[in-house]
């Protein structure tokens, strides 16, 4: 089975050009390996760049209502999904994006199961407070993140999830990134310097703003999507709605989304080089490399994998 080839990077680095570029040459599709770019609505905000992907199919980009919360539960079920779809039509699957949490759990081979619901345990925890729910799931799994336990609810399905596991020890070893089986891959890296990455990121910012992304972010709102379902979110539409509702000055906005962007981009650099100490080789190539040079660096890598 040929391997999933993964290209990522930050913010602004212009992967999803040569996820493109990649595509045509290889006659694939694209599957998109971001957290935001599910939501229909939320174009300009996340950069979906749907313009750059010209005649390439992709999947996992408009399939989830803004105003939700998607997570990784379901970019995992959605990915296997296109991922077959993909291999059945004899493709190569080519996975695209920069959340490198997403990224690492499909290449790490880490499978979640679909698990049915257990009234008799909801029962039991119906009552308890976030916090005590947030103690009994900790003292089950690490917690990785806070989605796990923003509510009640979403605390008391992690906590019957892993309850699940516990009872099938199959699953719970596939689930684990220690026992689960990686999936053969080819990992290329889009490597920017920080200060050509710095200043794409405050281009692309004033080009989005004049495109219209405060007039994106009104029209959410407009549609009955509260505020701080759309804070949530983060980055774009944190400081576009707290303009909006007037909790900050257009300019406040803009300063401090540029300095938010910039601080995303370095923790999406971190988790990147915590992959290769976790075992993943990625193969940085340089952002400005002519198309050519990238495709045949690229399509060479790939071909001695």
């Amino acid at each position: 089975m040929k391997p999933v080839i993964a290209v990522v990077g930050p913010t602004a680095s212009g992967k999803t050009r040569r996820a493109v570029e990649l595509a045509r040459a290889l006659g694939t599709e694209i599957i998109s390996a971001d957290s935001r770019q599910v939501y229909r609505g939320m174009t300009l905000g996340t950069g979906k760049d749907l313009d750059e992907y010209g005649d390439v199919p992709y999947h996992l980009i408009d399939i989830a209502d803004a105003g939700g919360k998607y997570n990784l539960h379901r970019f995992v079920r959605d990915y296997e999904a296109a991922e077959r779809d993909m291999r059945g039509r004899g493709l190569q699957p080519l996975l695209c994006g920069g959340s490198g949490m997403y990224v690492e759990t499909v290449l790490a081979g880490i499978r979640l199961p679909e698990v049915p619901e257990n009234k008799e345990l909801r029962e039991s925890l119906s009552g308890k407070t976030l916090a005590e729910l947030t103690d009994i799931l900790a003292s089950m799994k690490r917690l990785h993140n806070t989605t796990d336990v923003d509510t009640c609810a979403r605390a008391i399905r992690a906590i019957e999830i892993e309850t699940y596991y516990a009872d099938n020890p199959e699953a719970a070893r596939n689930s684990r990134r220690e026992t689960a089986t990686p999936r053969p891959s080819v990992i290329i890296g889009i490597d920017i310097d920080r200060d050509s990455r710095r200043q794409r990121i405050s281009s692309r910012l004033d080009q989005r703003l004049r495109n219209g992304m405060v007039e994106e972010v009104r029209r959410l709102l407009d549609s009955g999507i509260p505020a701080e379902d759309l804070i949530y979110y983060g980055l774009e539409y944190k400081f576009v709605t707290e303009y909006l509702i007037g909790r900050r000055t257009y300019q406040d906005m803009r300063d401090g989304l540029e300095i938010a962007i910039h601080q995303f981009a370095k923790r999406q650099m971190t988790w990147f080089r915590g992959m290769e100490r976790r075992g993943f080789k990625i193969n940085w190539l340089a952002y400005d490399l002519p198309a050519e040079a990238f495709l045949a660096q690229a399509l060479s890598l790939i071909g001695n994998n």
